[in-house]
């Protein structure tokens, strides 16, 4: 098999765009980058690498700790990163979770075809910035109560369809439908509540956008015609997450990790993957706060969902009803979530996961290949900067799409296309049921502003790809230019190759909003 030397660092590939890091004795499993050797001489650049050899490192880790395609440096852990830990004897990690909890993105379908927007899409993105509120800051499309704020905080979309912003469908076509229901709102704070109060349906900024696409092109015309995509249509794609009180549930509890287990903590190849023991008050009341933060996300794109109906159906003189503005689907990234596998009981002895707060090697430990024999164990699935890949079959795959799989939305940069998948036959071997969740940053939001110029990038978009582009700021467009990322063709084609993520269709932009 081929290898590839990574700044010092040597991959061995152990199958077609499957790569192990070298291993060294404090590697408790091994660590595995989904990639071609494209994609890798852009995940070398920076610390993704030594981040996902790091993850390796942590106890009660089940074997392998996994890079997707679209991987790069984050906070303590890559963005990007697959990390699952046993429920019993394991950890949960905000660092390996992300900020911004359940940043996700949903497509919502239209019946409308290119040509009946083309020439329109001024009008109608002007109309959508006014209507969705973007940028830092407050305002939403919601402006409620903390007793609103609660409600949401605990019952998700379940919440928008009793105010009436959503329908029953729409439930129904989201993760979970829209609601998590360990969520404990009494263990988020004050401060996080209060900076989520103001903010809710609406973009924010960063990578957050409100884009218009029109198909392009059919790959799985049976899978197509099951999730209602036909080339030519038009589609709006609506990204964005749990805002300042996301960001806050992971600040406060980074820190109260780090206050009440420091040895552990300071134990660590880095303090930043601070974690709490499963089972632990402190794990509960984090995994409480982190669910509820999930249900703000969705009810955040919930309510950026119905303002854009409204939307197109002033602009279209159409109900949305009419223009079947149904949702197709709303995944979730930058989670945990407990869900269970099938893993191998690792041979006695093996140093592959498992432990105690202390770091003990002396516990039963699992793996997703092994030679031992297999059981199903409830695991901590840690995805950031991922997505879930259930293939066709699961259970928790909306029966609407039950026979085919669970659709999957790979956005691009807003100068490429993006892609829609089905969950892979192999996704629960090999990746725990993940895969990417979009192009992957190439550079910092910082050398970004540098190269960049947003009005010239804004006018490039318009006349070379008819996009259309508005921000509430030049800095957001040039720090979301589209040679700010990998090439989403890449990402998309190793996921295919390996089946976790199966090709059906790509989208093309028309218009875009940044936040």
């Amino acid at each position: 098999m081929n290898t590839f030397d990574a700044d010092g660092v040597t991959l061995r590939e152990v199958e077609d765009d499957v790569w192990e890091l070298e291993r060294d004795d404090e590697m408790r499993v091994p660590a595995r980058i989904f990639a071609n050797e494209t994609l890798l001489e852009d995940i070398q650049n920076d610390k993704t690498l030594e981040q996902l050899r790091n993850v390796a490192c942590m106890p009660g880790v089940v074997a392998p700790a996994l890079c997707m395609p679209d991987g790069h440096q984050g906070y303590g852990f890559p963005v990007g990163g697959v990390a699952a830990f046993d429920a019993e004897d394991g950890y949960i990690s905000p660092a390996a979770i992300g900020f911004d909890i359940n940043c996700g993105v949903r497509m919502v379908k239209t019946n409308l075809t290119y040509e009946d927007v083309r020439g329109r899409e001024e009008e109608l993105v002007d109309a959508l910035f006014d209507a969705v509120p973007c940028g830092l800051g407050g305002g939403g499309v919601y402006d409620g109560t903390h007793t609103d704020l609660e409600a949401a905080l605990e019952r998700g979309v379940d919440w928008c369809l009793e105010e009436g912003y959503a329908v029953r469908e729409d439930l129904l076509h989201c993760e979970d439908e829209g609601r998590r229901p360990d969520a404990d709102p009494s263990a988020i704070s004050k401060k996080a509540k209060d900076r989520g109060a103001s903010q809710m349906g609406s973009l924010g900024s960063g990578n957050h956008f409100l884009e218009i696409q029109r198909v392009t092109d059919v790959y799985d015309d049976e899978t197509a015609d099951a999730f209602g995509l036909d080339e030519d249509q038009v589609v709006v794609l609506i990204h964005c997450g749990s805002r300042g009180l996301g960001h806050q549930v992971c600040s406060d509890y980074l820190r109260r990790i780090e206050q009440e287990y420091p040895d552990f903590t300071d134990d660590l190849p880095d303090k930043d993957l601070a974690a709490a023991p499963a089972g632990s008050e402190l794990a509960d009341d984090y995994y409480g706060a982190m669910c509820a933060a999930i249900n703000f996300a969705w009810v955040n794109r919930q309510l950026i969902t119905h303002a854009v109906r409204e939307t197109f159906a002033d602009v279209f003189d159409q109900s949305w009803q009419a223009l079947e503005m149904d949702l197709l689907y709303d995944v979730a990234h930058n989670i945990a979530k407990k869900e269970s596998h099938d893993v191998y009981v690792e041979p006695e002895g093996r140093r592959l996961g498992g432990g105690d707060a202390a770091g003990s090697d002396t516990e039963v430990a699992y793996s997703l290949h092994g030679d031992g024999g297999r059981v199903q164990r409830d695991l901590y699935v840690h995805r950031k900067g991922a997505t879930r890949a259930f293939p066709a079959g699961h259970p928790d795959v909306p029966k609407a799409y039950r026979n085919v799989g669970q659709p999957i939305i790979i956005p691009g940069s807003m100068g490429a296309g993006s892609y829609i998948l089905k969950g892979g036959a192999q996704s629960l071997p090999r990746s725990f049921g993940s895969t990417a969740h979009g192009a992957g940053r190439l550079m910092s939001r910082t050398q970004a502003k540098r190269e960049y110029g947003g009005g010239e990038v804004q006018a490039d978009l318009r006349e070379q790809n008819e996009i259309y582009v508005k921000a509430a700021s030049g800095e957001t467009i040039a720090e979301e230019a589209p040679g700010v990322y990998k090439d989403v063709d890449e990402v998309v084609g190793v996921s295919d190759a390996l089946d976790i993520g199966d090709l059906v269709v790509r989208t093309f932009p028309i218009a875009n909003i940044k936040g």
